[in-house]
């Protein structure tokens, strides 16, 4: 019963990265704690519903990125991550996502409009 009720909350929750790792921090500290964290979602089983990529965000999920075995593990389990295609197109990495789907910035606003947590990073 408990397990159900955790998985109906995570179903609420979307966790937004807009930066090339987490926090304000050197790069290399920045992608080791975005990596931690990934890893513990998925080894904790609190997945998240959605992850939304924009910004420097969107530079994670593509090739060449240290945390693309996190984020496939947590589609695999049942996340939906959207990236943003303003971005990955600023960025000229439109052709180089490694998982997840393209959407729009309405996308992102109708998934944090409708979940009731957003964790942002």
């Amino acid at each position: 019963m408990i397990k159900d009720m955790r998985n109906e909350i995570n179903s609420k929750i979307a966790v937004v990265i807009s930066r090339e790792g987490m926090g304000d921090a050197p790069a290399e500290l920045s992608l080791k704690l975005v990596k931690t964290y990934l890893e513990l979602l998925a080894e904790e089983k609190k997945i998240p519903a959605y992850i939304c990529l924009y910004g420097n965000g969107v530079k994670l999920i593509c090739k060449g990125s240290p945390v693309i075995d996190q984020f496939k593990q947590l589609e695999n389990e049942g996340s939906k991550i959207v990236i943003c295609k303003t971005c990955l197109i600023f960025n000229e990495l439109f052709d180089k996502t490694e998982a997840g789907t393209i959407g729009t910035m309405a996308d992102i606003i109708d998934i944090q409009h409708n979940c009731t947590k957003i964790i942002n990073l």
